[in-house]
């Protein structure tokens, strides 16, 4: 996948308009989008700006455009980083009773809303 690509036709820019935001050729566009020629850190930080989306998501690196606009609070942040030490089998009992909670925490739901 080719996110350069990809967020150039999401905004409707042509190889040639993206070229001239980044002070360089349409041929060195196409370039990158084929993955013949791989951007400068300042080229892509300058697409990084153009964008309005990480660096690592433009090298797919991360399918998280804008980690700034995610708001995770210390739960999530320890929740994160302990399932990442339990091995395949642990996390997805874990998975397993999250499932349940929320199950069980929606039928709660609907019966309150039903009284």
């Amino acid at each position: 996948m080719n996110r350069i690509k990809f967020l150039r036709e999401e905004l409707n820019m042509t190889q040639q308009e993206l070229a001239d935001k980044l002070d360089g050729a349409k041929s060195t566009i196409a370039m990158y989008e084929k993955g013949n020629r791989k951007p400068s850190m300042e080229v892509l930080i300058k697409l990084s700006e153009i964008f309005h989306c990480s660096i690592d998501y433009l090298l797919c690196k991360s399918d998280i455009r804008n980690p700034q606009q995610i708001n995770l609070d210390e739960m999530d942040i320890a929740f994160a980083s302990g399932i990442r030490g339990l091995n395949k089998q642990n996390q997805e009992t874990l998975k397993n009773i999250m499932d349940g909670l929320l199950a069980k925490q929606k039928i709660e739901e609907e019966k309150k809303k039903g009284k």
